[in-house]
């Protein structure tokens, strides 16, 4: 069973009519969709941070193209745009 851990947030008040409208519509508790909210944010954070570290691992590794290839290949797909 998870423990769980309280934290304390404040809201302005268009934040706080805006989960008051939410919890209503859904039959739900504050802290329930707080927490859910809360989680989802977490793990997309996560997600985002896992992301950013695949290319900073990359780049570790010299994985990279060079800017002046990076430029060549936009030109190259601007003109193909283009060309439609």
């Amino acid at each position: 069973m998870n423990a769980f851990s309280k934290i304390v947030a404040e809201l302005d008040a268009d934040t706080k009519a805006l989960v008051d409208r939410l919890v209503s519509a859904r039959g739900i508790s504050e802290a329930a969709f707080v927490s859910e909210a809360v989680r989802r944010v977490a793990e997309s954070e996560a997600d985002f941070d896992a992301f950013i570290q695949v290319g900073i691992d990359q780049a570790d590794r010299g994985e990279v193209v060079d800017h002046d290839q990076v430029m060549a290949m936009l030109d190259e797909m601007i003109e193909k745009h283009r060309a439609r």
